[in-house]
C-alpha cells in the first residue's frame, strides 16, 4: 500500500517543535512505525523487540544510548520500560526543546504509566488508531482500517487470524498472566456478538464459566491495548433515571467482522449484526477524528429507563452538543429522528442557558449518491462518507 498521509502527522510535527520527545501509542499494526519513518527518514531506528537489540541495551544501557544517533526512533519501548529514566536524564542534561526522541509503544496503560512517572513535561503523547475514512477511501465497514488489510483485502481473513494470534501471544500474556488463551479467544468472539450493546458483564461471564471480576479484568486488557472502545453514558442530569452501563465496541470493524465469521459484502448485508457493526464503525470514526486532530477522546451514549436512546453524544465548545444516530439503512426515515428530538427538547428545557444542539442521522450511502436530507427541523441525514468528510470537524 502506498504511503497514506496520516492526519496525526500535523499534530506530531507541531509538537516536535516544543517537546524534546514524542511518544506515539496505538494498537499493533496501526502504522506507528511507518508514519514516523516516513516523517523522519534521516532518523536512526532501533526495534526494541529484537532480542539482540534488547540484549545490548540490558548489558550496558548508557553505552547503548551513547551509540544512538539522534534523532532516533525507539520502537516498542514497552519491552524496556526503564529506558525512560535514562532518556529523561539525557533530555534534562541537554535542555533542548526540539524533539530528538521519537518513541512508540503498543500497550498503552503500562507505557503511559512510565511516561507519567519519567517524562512528565518532556514528552508530547499521541495515539494512532487504524486508518480513518478521511485518510483513505479504502476504509470500509467490512475491512476496517488496518493499513495491511486495505493493501491486500483478498488476504484479510489470513491477516486477521495472524493478528489475533500475535495479539494473544504478545500483548495479552505480557500484560497479564492469562493461562487459558482458548477461553480468551472465545471471550473475544462473544464480545464481538455484543458490539454496540450496553455492557453486561454477567451476560458475558455466564457462557464462559467465569466470574464477573475476571471478565472485568479481561475487558481492561482489551481497552488497554485499544482493541475495544468503551463508550460511557452521558453525564448530564436530565431529571430522569438513566442507564449507567456503557456501550462496548470492537474498535476495528474489520476485526469485528472477522470474529463474527463475516468475510464478504454479501454475508455482511445478511448478517443480524449489521446494525451494531455499523454503529461501532461510526463510533470508531468519531474517535479517530478527535484524536487525529489533537483533541481528547470524548463520546458518550444515552439511554433512560423509559427506553429513550441516542447512540452518541459528542460535547463541543461552550456547552454545545452534537447528537448522532447511526443507522445501517440506506433509506433514512423521519421517525428515526424522534429519539434525538426528544432528548434535544429535554436538554434545552433543563439548561438555564441555551446552547447549540446539532442532530445528525448517519447512514450508509445509497448506491445513487444524493445530498443530505432534512428529516425534521434541526435533524440532518447524511451518508457516513459525507458526514466524516465535512460535518464531523465543522
Amino acid at each position: 500500500m502506498k504511503f497514506v498521509h496520516r492526519e496525526l502527522a500535523t499534530q506530531i510535527k507541531e509538537a516536535s517543535k516544543s517537546f524534546p520527545a514524542v511518544v506515539l501509542t496505538g494498537p499493533r499494526r496501526s502504522g506507528k512505525t511507518h508514519l514516523l519513518r516516513q516523517m523522519m527518514p534521516e532518523a536512526s531506528y532501533h526495534l526494541l523487540e529484537d532480542p539482540d537489540t534488547v540484549a545490548r541495551y540490558r548489558a550496558d544501557p548508557k553505552g547503548f544510548l551513547d551509540g544512538v544517533k539522534l534523532p532516533v526512533i525507539l520502537d516498542e519501548i514497552q519491552n524496556v520500560p526503564d529506558m525512560f529514566n535514562y532518556i529523561r536524564a539525557r533530555i534534562d542534561m541537554k535542555g533542548k526543546k526540539r524533539a530528538e526522541w521519537f518513541i512508540t509503544g503498543s500497550q498503552e496503560a503500562p507505557l503511559m504509566q512510565n511516561v507519567t512517572e519519567s517524562m512528565a513535561g518532556r514528552a508530547a503523547i499521541f495515539q494512532l488508531l487504524p486508518l480513518s475514512s478521511r485518510e483513505s477511501a479504502k476504509v470500509s465497514l467490512l475491512h476496517g482500517g488496518f493499513p495491511e488489510v486495505l493493501a491486500a483485502p483478498k488476504h484479510a481473513r489470513l491477516w486477521f487470524s495472524s493478528y489475533l494470534q500475535t495479539y494473544l501471544e504478545r500483548d495479552v500474556r505480557t500484560i497479564t498472566a492469562v493461562q487459558d488463551l482458548s477461553t480468551f479467544r472465545r471471550f473475544l468472539t462473544l464480545l464481538a456478538t455484543r458490539t454496540g450493546q450496553f455492557l453486561n458483564k454477567s451476560d458475558i461471564a455466564g457462557p464462559l464459566g467465569m466470574s464477573v471480576p475476571g471478565i472485568a479484568k479481561w475487558l481492561s486488557i482489551l481497552e488497554t491495548t485499544q482493541q475495544i472502545l468503551i463508550v460511557p453514558p452521558y453525564f448530564e442530569n436530565f431529571g430522569k433515571r438513566l442507564t449507567k452501563s456503557p456501550k462496548v465496541f470492537i474498535t476495528d470493524s474489520g476485526l469485528a467482522c472477522h470474529l463474527l465469521g463475516i468475510d464478504t459484502v454479501a454475508e455482511l448485508e445478511k448478517s443480524p449484526f449489521l446494525g451494531h457493526l455499523f454503529e461501532g464503525f461510526v463510533a470508531a470514526e468519531l474517535v479517530k477524528a478527535q484524536v487525529n486532530s489533537g483533541r481528547r477522546k470524548e463520546i458518550y451514549c444515552f439511554r433512560d429507563e423509559q427506553g429513550l436512546e441516542v447512540d452518541f453524544i459528542v460535547p463541543g465548545k461552550g456547552g454545545s452538543v452534537r447528537m448522532i444516530e447511526a443507522k445501517a439503512t440506506r433509506t433514512p426515515q423521519p421517525g428515526m429522528a424522534t429519539p434525538m428530538l426528544k432528548l434535544k427538547k429535554a436538554l434545552e428545557t433543563k439548561r438555564a442557558v441555551k446552547t447549540p444542539v446539532e442532530c445528525f442521522l448517519v447512514h450508509r450511502q445509497p448506491k445513487t449518491k444524493h445530498e443530505s436530507t432534512v428529516l425534521a427541523p434541526g435533524v440532518k441525514a447524511l451518508g457516513w462518507e459525507d458526514f466524516f468528510s465535512h460535518a464531523v470537524l465543522a
